[in-house]
C-alpha cells in the first residue's frame, strides 16, 4: 500500500471514529423536572367561561435549551455538567403553566391549543431569567417572566405584569441549586395564577 494511500486510510478512519462519538450525543446527565404549586383541584367560589390558551414562552437561544443555566456574571453563561431539565425551559414552563391554571377549576378550557378555531384569552409569556447566579455576594435562583393576557378576538390586550422570584442558595452543588429552582418556579407560577384568575377569571376567588 503507497503511503499516500495509507494515511488517506488512517485520517478516514479517524474521521468515523469521531463521527459515531458525536452520534453517541453528550454525557448522560441527572434529570430534573419542578413542580406546580398544587397537586389537585383547587376550590374557587365561581366558574368563569373565558377559555384560556397558554403560548409557549419566548425565551432567547440561551435559555431554550433543557440545560440547567449558571450565570457566573452578568455577560457570560454556564450550564451544569452534571444535570438537565426534563425538556426545554420554555415547553417545561408552558407545561406548568397549563397543570398550574388547570388545577384552579375557573376557566371552561385551559390548554396549550383552543378547543376551537380560537380561545377567548391567550397567556403570552417571555422569560428572561431562569437561572443561578454566582459571585461574591453569593448564589442566587434568579427567574423573571414578562406575561400578557390577551383577548384573541379582538388581539386586545387585557393585562401585563412582570413576575421576579430571587431566592438565596445555600452552595452551588446540584442537590441544593434544583430544589431552590423548584421553590422559586412555585412562587412564579403561584403569582401568575393569581394574577390571571384576578384578570380575566370571572371574579373568582380560590383557596
Amino acid at each position: 500500500m503507497k503511503p499516500l494511500f495509507a494515511a488517506l486510510i488512517a485520517t478516514l478512519s479517524l474521521s468515523g471514529c469521531g463521527a459515531l462519538s458525536a452520534l453517541q450525543g453528550e454525557p448522560n446527565r441527572d434529570v430534573f423536572d419542578l413542580r406546580s404549586p398544587v397537586d389537585g383541584p383547587r376550590s374557587c367560589t365561581a366558574r368563569g367561561r373565558a377559555e384560556l390558551v397558554i403560548e409557549e414562552p419566548k425565551a432567547g437561544g440561551d435559555l431554550n435549551t433543557d440545560r440547567i443555566m449558571i450565570r457566573p456574571n452578568p455577560l457570560q453563561v454556564q450550564y451544569l455538567p452534571d444535570a438537565r431539565w426534563s425538556d426545554t425551559v420554555p415547553t417545561m414552563f408552558q407545561t406548568l403553566l397549563v397543570r398550574t391554571l388547570g388545577s384552579y377549576e375557573v376557566f371552561s378550557h385551559v390548554g396549550r391549543a383552543p378547543l376551537g378555531m380560537s380561545g377567548d384569552v391567550a397567556l403570552l409569556t417571555e422569560i428572561s431569567d431562569f437561572n443561578a447566579v454566582t459571585g461574591d455576594g453569593g448564589t442566587r435562583i434568579v427567574m423573571r417572566i414578562d406575561a400578557q393576557l390577551v383577548e384573541e378576538m379582538g388581539a386586545t390586550v387585557v393585562a401585563r405584569r412582570q413576575f421576579r422570584a430571587d431566592l438565596p442558595v445555600p452552595g452551588t452543588a446540584t442537590a441544593q441549586l434544583v430544589p431552590a429552582f423548584d421553590a422559586a418556579n412555585q412562587q412564579i407560577l403561584s403569582q401568575v395564577s393569581t394574577w390571571a384568575i384576578g384578570a380575566v377569571g370571572g371574579g373568582a376567588t380560590c383557596r
